[in-house]
């Protein structure tokens, strides 16, 4: 129960500001509950009615999330006023749910000068309507490389979100509270922010600087600065391999020295490790693009379908074609 000891004091006079959530076939429930609750909790906490919201979707009776739990919508797509934003929560088989009836609305909307958000996957859905081109933006990791190659006008970060004028992306997850303790700070200070993140237990804000992911050699517990600096190099050069003894030079060793140091920290050759990450990268972007086989070989530095054939079925035991057949068309998160 509120208390008044947990109301923060806000001046607000004015209409509450609305947020009109799109709920699109298969969105994540956890980056829309992030964000609605966040708002909840400011009005909460101030004790005054700041936020409104709706929620809204193609077919403007129900949808389904990703999980399989089911929402009933408060309206379809219609007209709005142009001090609303948009937030468009995606999920799942985002290209699906990127409808000829979703672009159009969200253009028409755009043009009224609304602002318009994406969460999750659904920075996909701005970019196809074209509302990124020359923005910076974000989107889920899993989901950057597919992005990068659609979509060269969009200047894409992996940051958790993304504020560039009136669009603004997420990469999912909780990453909708960091922006909205942002957009509440900004709409009525930093002491409400905080308080809003006080009570949903949520310790450690992020902001636009932070990334999604720890780098690769974090994750994986390498410390050594050189081994660290290589693995960046190899990250950075999918398209255009280099060579062991080229990145042995950058960092002041010997070829010898490299190999030996990731046989200590990763158990496999340079060769192997970058391999590895070009096929990842390959994977990727069959599971997630309509890329040609062959577009996707080049884009991962392989300069013949045959060879990346052998090695993509060598690593996954299967060959690029089947994997395409297996998941055309399909964006995860």
């Amino acid at each position: 129960m509120q208390t008044d000891q947990h109301i923060v004091d806000v001046e607000h006079s004015g209409k509450p500001r609305r947020f009109v959530f799109v709920l699109m076939q298969d969105f994540t429930m956890l980056s829309f509950a992030s964000a609605l609750d966040s708002l909840r909790i400011a009005n909460q906490t101030a004790a005054k009615t700041l936020y409104s919201w709706q929620i809204v979707g193609e077919s403007g009776t129900h949808v389904v999330c990703s999980n399989g739990c089911e929402f009933r919508l408060q309206d379809d797509l219609a007209e709005l006023e142009r001090d609303d934003t948009i937030v468009l929560c995606g999920g799942l088989n985002i290209k699906d749910a990127t409808t000829k009836k979703l672009l159009g609305w969200l253009r028409r909307e755009s043009r009224r000068g609304v602002t318009i958000a994406g969460l999750c996957t659904a920075g996909y859905t701005m970019a196809r309507a074209g509302l990124l081109d020359g923005k910076r933006a974000t989107i889920h990791w899993e989901n950057q490389d597919s992005f990068a190659e659609e979509f060269e006008d969009v200047d894409l970060t992996k940051s958790v979100f993304v504020v560039d004028g009136n669009r603004i992306t997420t990469a999912g997850g909780t990453a909708s509270i960091d922006l909205m303790l942002k957009i509440i700070a900004d709409d009525h200070g930093e002491d409400l922010a905080n308080a809003v993140a006080d009570i949903m237990i949520y310790s450690s804000i992020r902001t636009d600087q932070d990334t999604q992911r720890l780098s690769i050699p974090t994750r994986i517990g390498v410390r050594h600065p050189k081994l660290s600096r290589v693995i960046q190099m190899m990250e950075q050069s999918i398209e255009e391999p280099i060579s062991p003894a080229t990145l042995a030079k950058d960092v002041g060793m010997s070829t010898r020295q490299l190999e030996r140091l990731f046989r200590r920290y990763l158990s496999r050759s340079p060769k192997r490790y970058y391999m590895e990450l070009r096929l990842q990268k390959a994977r990727n972007l069959l599971m997630q693009t309509d890329m040609t086989v062959i577009n996707v070989a080049l884009a991962c530095g392989f300069a013949s379908p045959s060879h990346f054939s052998k090695c993509y079925r060598s690593h996954y035991d299967t060959t690029p074609y089947r994997e395409r057949g297996s998941h055309a068309g399909r964006l995860s998160v």
